[in-house]
């Protein structure tokens, strides 16, 4: 090991958005050298995804940076005064903010933080050893080696798709992440499918049914139920708080599991505006034509795919009535969502790690991996089965990165509250104030 090689006190691996708001926040904080790295050249948040027209299923007050601290330079609303747009953005009078514009202020953000290293894919992580003897963690990039006392993963999840569906995966046969990617393709193809009922399949259906009309040969078919809304109520939108995460992490896993399966429309729904945008396309492309083509049915299940005569056959079954079904189509699109990975640059530490039965991260309350190392691991939404489903939102994105940041700096440098939601998950965890706290410990005495 090089002697002369400079000690981070933190790397983060992945500059997706929440590890680009933890380098936000740790602008400045001089007892806490950190570096960020990335493989890409740029900031770019799902590329293939970036349909003209959609927003952020969350308020802009979910940017990198503001719920955690709104003195920040790096909030939403100092990126709209430096460009110049502030009272355009009053005037547009909208919470919700477009994905282009998110992307642009993440992008502006990562510009000005010297600690963001783009064009540097981490390759693999060794243990070594300080001149001190300190056990250090030497991260091997495409470029260079990089030497830290901690580590944080934010690489996010992947496109998942089922075991029986990949071998077919290619020009005509693709995950809506790539929608944007295959363009041309879909400029020649007439018959076209989709698969899954998220948000990711309704936006992809809603721009193909815009550009194609309702006389297209377009269909959309889900194994779900219906076509449902995501839950957004005021009350349901606390389930995405610190609050409830606290309370899910003390459950047994056996009950976290569990739970998770019966809370699908918390995240994988469709938001209301997307399902009334698609549902007035079809009605107004139904006045005066009786030529509509465009089919959506749900309780379906896409069982397999075979390519004949220069078309991909999709045998489905329906799920209630157990019958069977085909579809002809050109183009195949599957939303059938994302999963988390266990990534290849830590095999040669992956003995030093601990995992749950499934081969997932035991990961602690302060989202640190299990491990038997002197170095801390954190993981940035590598932890829905632990903390739950607020783990991929970017709204507690900054509560993550203060309880990460302060664990790091071994003191509180951004506060934290006890209570942030009106409502209370269980019978133990935060209390509102003072009187109920003496009020739970002297009833459980």
């Amino acid at each position: 090991m090089n002697t002369q090689t400079p000690i981070y006190d933190v790397i983060g691996i992945g500059l997706g958005p929440f590890n680009l708001g933890l380098a936000a926040m740790l602008d400045g904080i001089e007892e806490i050298d950190g570096l960020f790295l990335e493989k890409e050249e740029e900031f770019n948040w799902h590329p293939g995804m970036m349909i003209e027209g959609t927003t952020l299923q969350v308020p802009f007050f979910a940017d990198l940076v503001s719920l955690a601290d709104v003195k920040s330079p790096y909030t939403f609303l100092n990126y709209l005064q430096e460009k110049g747009r502030l009272y355009h953005f009053y005037f547009l009078e909208k919470f919700h903010i477009s994905r282009k514009e998110y992307n642009d202020y993440c992008r502006w953000v990562s510009e000005q933080l010297p600690s963001c290293l783009f064009n540097n894919e981490v390759t693999s992580i060794h243990k070594t050893e300080g001149k001190d003897g300190e056990e250090l963690l030497e991260v091997r990039t495409s470029h260079q080696t990089f030497l830290s006392r901690n580590l944080i993963i934010g690489i996010g999840t992947q496109p998942y798709v089922p075991q029986h569906l990949r071998k077919h995966l290619g020009k005509n046969v693709f995950h809506t992440g790539d929608y944007l990617n295959n363009t041309s393709a879909l400029e020649e193809a007439d018959a076209v499918t989709v698969i899954g009922s998220g948000q990711s399949s309704a936006e992809v259906f809603l721009d193909l049914l815009q550009k194609r009309g309702t006389d297209a040969d377009l269909h959309w078919y889900t194994r779900s139920k219906g076509f449902f809304p995501m839950e957004y109520s005021k009350l349901g939108l606390e389930y995405f708080s610190p609050d409830y995460t606290h309370f899910f992490y003390q459950l047994s896993q056996e009950k976290k599991d569990k739970l998770l399966k019966q809370q699908d429309l918390l995240y994988k729904g469709i938001s209301t505006d997307t399902i009334a945008d698609i549902y007035d396309t079809l009605y107004e492309g139904s006045v005066g034509d009786d030529k509509m083509n465009v089919r959506l049915q749900a309780m379906s299940e896409l069982e397999s795919l075979e390519y004949k005569a220069g078309q991909w056959q999709a045998e489905f079954r329906q799920v209630i009535t157990k019958e069977p079904f085909f579809r002809d189509s050109d183009i195949i699109i599957l939303g059938t969502g994302y999963q988390q990975r266990i990534p290849e640059f830590l095999g040669p530490i992956s003995s030093n790690i601990d995992y749950d039965e499934q081969g997932r991260f035991k990961v602690k309350e302060n989202y640190q991996l299990s491990t038997n190392m002197e170095a801390d691991v954190y993981v940035q939404n590598g932890e829905m089965h632990t903390h739950g489903v607020g783990a991929p939102d970017l709204g507690l994105g900054a509560y993550r990165n203060t309880i990460i940041i302060n664990n790091l700096a071994g003191r509180e440098i951004f506060p934290i509250r006890d209570k942030h939601v009106f409502q209370t998950f269980g019978t133990k965890g935060f209390h509102s104030n003072e009187k109920e706290r003496n009020y739970a410990v002297n009833t459980r005495a």
